[in-house]
């Protein structure tokens, strides 16, 4: 298992990744899930991935399992490779045509 330090970083970076608590990310799942006659049932709503992210989201850090580590970093590393936004070097357009 990863050492304290890297479990803190890992645990952290998760978190923000996230942005959800357990019950907004059930909720999301459902929805998403959902059709417009039928929705899923709450412990079948959204992928494998999802509902391993919600149940670690349910989880102390001590209780965390290898396989949840494997899921959180898989959750972490493509939010550390998204691009940053890049500022435009056009000057801005004034509002109201008036330039």
């Amino acid at each position: 298992m990863a050492d304290a330090l890297e479990l803190d970083a890992l645990w952290e970076d998760f978190h923000r990744a996230v942005n959800m608590t357990s019950a907004e990310l059930a909720a999301w799942l459902r929805v998403r899930d959902a059709e417009e006659e039928t929705e899923p049932l709450p412990e079948q709503a959204g992928t494998d991935t999802g509902r391993h992210v919600l149940a670690v989201l349910q989880k102390r850090r001590t209780d965390l399992t290898e396989d949840d580590l494997r899921v959180m970093s898989e959750v972490v590393e493509p939010s550390a490779r998204r691009p940053t936004w890049r500022t435009s070097r056009r000057p801005a357009t004034p509002a109201c045509g008036t330039g």
